[in-house]
């Protein structure tokens, strides 16, 4: 027999002094559970001091609920939580069948005591007082209440000590719980604080709320439960993992059973209700499992992309932990940019041309000019940590999280080139001697900065065969490596890089501006699909650059907009100018060019191919006035290797170009994308941007090469003298011709390159007058190719004594 101690008061001295004090609190609202120990060395004025000293008001954090992100068309992406819950706002939106049974199993006098249930109380004390320890609760739904609050409240701010004091069975803790329960009882009617409750608990396997509850494990609403399910769902909350069906299917029954049996003690229902249900199994079905973030996704990668947005967002927190846990947690409702027609036309390329299996990686973009908004984004290797599979987004910038950081983008670049070469006036026809391969160790590049060269040996080759004294366009449709060479050294290397990065063109590997460097147009540093999409749908937009677009709106739980995103655009380009562009880039796309094999439907389209050094990537990225998409392949394991010998749709690679392997992910995807929108051109260039800016140039043909740079200087214009000499018919040593060619002029200030004759093809006078009365017609069309007019040295101005000098 336990002996007490002299300062023991016994439980009736402590129960009488306890309920007192309560009493004259105003506490008798809510049951209690208290260690006798803890009631035994307290006077009535020590029990009265402690509450008072604690706080009347019970600060809640809003209640956890699951985030929902929505594609363009309101189909669901991704649900995102940290407890899976749906807040009702009613309890008319819950069967009243649960509502007897939570309040029969977990206080039955809920709507009858006050403040405190001094008989259930009472009942708790004594037997904890025998037992030596806190084996009953006398705790009412209402500080049930509280002490789920306080968890929860501890749980969003991560604060481990108070979780640990909002879970402690101390006598302290109970005394806190009272005083809260005090507030609540006066603030919120009986109703009330049942639909918080109810809301609030833990009801197992992941599922919080009622409402939650009723759809995971029975796949109804709260409103349409069964006696047998919610005396099941009742029972949980004593102790939801002990009582978890799915994991423990007979103690589950075995509980639920315990509530059917008390709700018939407490005639809530008959006795043959009871047995009925008793007889019932406890689950129907499988479980309706609410799949969880982005790794559950459709659309993985892209889902990723957008919480990272979401996350940066300050509105949604200080730190990026406190806003990805506020993202995770508020309710909220994401409307993207995906649209799952083009998306799926996106995949189905990916699924065409290649395998997850493959040793190379395959990443598509596809963006909406004019306004930036981000379509698709799919690649081939898909998400997870398995075999085969990556974190990895192939489409996006390494400062995100999960982002690969881009490939070297190849003669992607020639397109910056073009457009800073048209703003400074170039026609879309100017010529420059463009040799199969062409020394540039000792060559000089004007920068933002000043200048550079080459480290070392720079002898550039071309990949294609076309080469000569050919034009900008036809530089374009054969990719021409040593004119744009030239040609960016003619332009300077700065507004090439001012107008790449004013399209949102950087390295996205090492988030630092792209490097001004001999070769930067053909290819510099480390870009995505998403940014090259992008960047060349402002040319198919005119011009106009938008910021991309992945998120437009995002609302509460409650429906009021926090955020409302629309195109984020400015004019970065001149509409003339980027109909240049579009001009030139749209022959690459006819016959002859290199994305002709990549032509389809009616509409306009334009297009430049990539390929890297040693081929470790290959790109296509073209657009038609609706859509842009950029398509890449590459090698995505370090240390990288050529794509050839590679595996490309479960296939050894032989060959690797930006039009023979990139080029038909880019098709198959803007053939899908496309498919059902109006047919579709592009602006025409007006006739100052098809001649250019360009100031005419005197006729030097026949002169000391020396005069004729000196004369060239005099009206403004940048000479030199080429090294060697070239099959002409002026006099050897003297000026066969300059490039660009007289008839074409050239921008102002612009580099005038002069040949010097071999004299090989015979001497000629200069040229003779114009003969009255024979009209000079237009100079005949000259691709270099096969359709064009021959490409003849030393042709003066057109004269029909001079009938084949049609290549100037």
């Amino acid at each position: 027999m336990r002996v007490r101690d002299k300062d023991d008061r016994g439980v009736v001295q402590s129960v009488v002094l306890f309920l007192g004090v309560s009493v004259l609190s105003g506490a008798l609202a809510a049951g209690l559970a208290i260690p006798f120990a803890g009631l035994a060395g307290f006077s009535t004025e020590k029990t009265a001091e402690t509450f008072q000293d604690l706080p009347q008001e019970l600060k809640t954090v809003p209640l956890t609920r699951r985030s929902t992100i929505l594609a363009a068309d309101g189909s669901r992406i991704a649900e995102l939580y940290e407890q899976n819950r749906v807040p009702l706002t009613s309890l008319a939106q819950i069967s009243p069948i649960m509502q007897k049974a939570i309040v029969a199993i977990e206080d039955d006098r809920y709507f009858e005591h006050g403040a405190l249930d001094a008989k259930g109380t009472l009942r708790a004390l004594i037997r904890n007082q025998n037992s030596g320890g806190v084996q009953q609760g006398g705790s009412s739904i209402t500080q049930q209440y509280v002490k789920l609050s306080l968890v929860e409240k501890a749980n969003a701010a991560n604060d481990t000590e108070a979780i640990a004091d909002a879970t402690a069975d101390t006598y302290e803790r109970k005394i806190a719980e009272l005083r809260y329960a005090i507030a609540i009882e006066k603030e919120f009617s009986k109703e009330e604080i049942l639909l918080k409750y109810l809301n609030l608990a833990n009801f197992g396997d992941g599922a919080f709320g009622v409402e939650a509850a009723s759809m995971h494990y029975f796949r109804v609403h709260a409103a349409k439960l069964t006696l047998a399910q919610s005396a099941m769902l009742a029972g949980l909350v004593k102790n939801p993992t002990g009582y978890d069906p799915t994991n423990y299917p007979k103690r589950a029954k075995e509980r639920r059973d315990v509530v059917l049996r008390r709700m018939a003690e407490l005639n809530v229902i008959s006795a043959k209700q009871a047995n009925d249900a008793i007889k019932t199994p406890v689950l129907s079905g499988p479980v309706l499992k609410v799949p969880n973030g982005c790794a559950n996704s459709p659309y993985p990668f892209y889902c990723e992309y957008v919480v990272s947005k979401l996350v940066e967002n300050p509105a949604f927190g200080k730190t990026d932990k406190a806003r990805d846990h506020y993202v995770k947690t508020a309710g909220l409702t994401i409307q993207t940019t995906l649209d799952p027609k083009i998306q799926k036309a996106a995949q189905k390329s990916i699924d065409k041309h290649s395998k997850p299996t493959d040793s190379s990686v395959a990443a598509i973009t596809i963006v909406e000019p004019g306004t930036g908004v981000v379509k698709a984004m799919v690649q081939s290797r898909p998400y997870g940590s398995g075999k085969n599979q990556t974190a990895y987004n192939y489409n996006v910038e390494k400062a995100y999280a999960g982002g690969y950081g881009g490939f070297q983008n190849g003669s992607t670049m020639k397109a910056f080139t073009i457009a800073a070469a048209i703003s400074k006036g170039f026609p879309l026809t100017y010529r420059i001697n463009s040799p199969m391969q062409l020394d540039m160790s000792d060559a000089k590049f004007s920068t933002c900065n000043g200048t550079t060269k080459a480290y070392g040996t720079y002898i550039p080759k071309n990949s294609t065969k076309v080469s000569g004294d050919i034009t900008m366009i036809d530089a374009a449709r054969a990719s021409t490596n040593t004119y744009f060479l030239q040609l960016s050294q003619r332009t300077g290397l700065c507004p090439i890089a001012t107008i790449a990065a004013k399209l949102g063109m950087y390295d996205a590997n090492q988030n630092e501006p792209l490097k001004q460097v001999p070769s930067m147009t053909l290819g510099v540093g480390n870009v995505t699909p998403l940014q090259l999409s992008n960047a060349y749908a402002s040319f198919a937009a005119r011009g106009k650059y938008c910021t991309p677009l992945l998120i437009t709106t995002v609302k509460s739980y409650n429906s009021k907009t926090l955020v409302n995103n629309g195109a984020n655009c400015k004019q970065v380009l001149t509409a003339e100018v980027a109909d240049g562009v579009n001009e030139v880039l749209h022959q690459v796309m006819e016959s002859g060019g290199t994305g002709a094999s990549l032509k389809f439907g009616s509409s306009d389209l334009a297009g430049k191919t990539g390929t890297i050094q040693d081929n470790k990537a290959v790109w296509f990225a073209g657009y038609s006035s609706k859509l842009a998409s950029a398509a890449v392949v590459a090698d995505a394991s370090p240390p990288y290797k050529n794509l050839i010998g590679q595996t490309l749709n479960g296939k050894k690679m032989y060959d690797a170009s930006g039009s023979g392997t990139a080029g038909p992910l880019w098709e198959t995807a803007m053939q899908g994308a496309l498919a059902g929108l109006p047919t579709t051109k592009f602006t025409a260039p007006t006739d100052k941007t098809r001649r250019g800016d360009v100031k005419d140039l005197p006729f030097v043909n026949g002169m000391n090469p020396e005069e004729a740079a000196n004369r060239l200087r005099s009206m403004g214009f940048e000479a030199e003298i080429a090294p060697g000499q070239v099959p002409s018919a002026e006099a050897a040593g003297t000026v066969a011709y300059t490039g660009p060619r007289q008839a074409d002029g050239a921008p102002e200030g612009s580099k005038v390159t002069i040949f010097v004759s071999d004299g090989s093809k015979g001497q000629t006078t200069q040229p003779p007058p114009a003969t009255p009365g024979i009209p000079k017609p237009p100079n005949p069309p000259n691709t270099g190719k096969p359709g064009g007019g021959p490409i003849t040295p030393g042709c003066p101005p057109w004269h029909p004594k001079y009938p084949n000098c049609g290549g100037r």
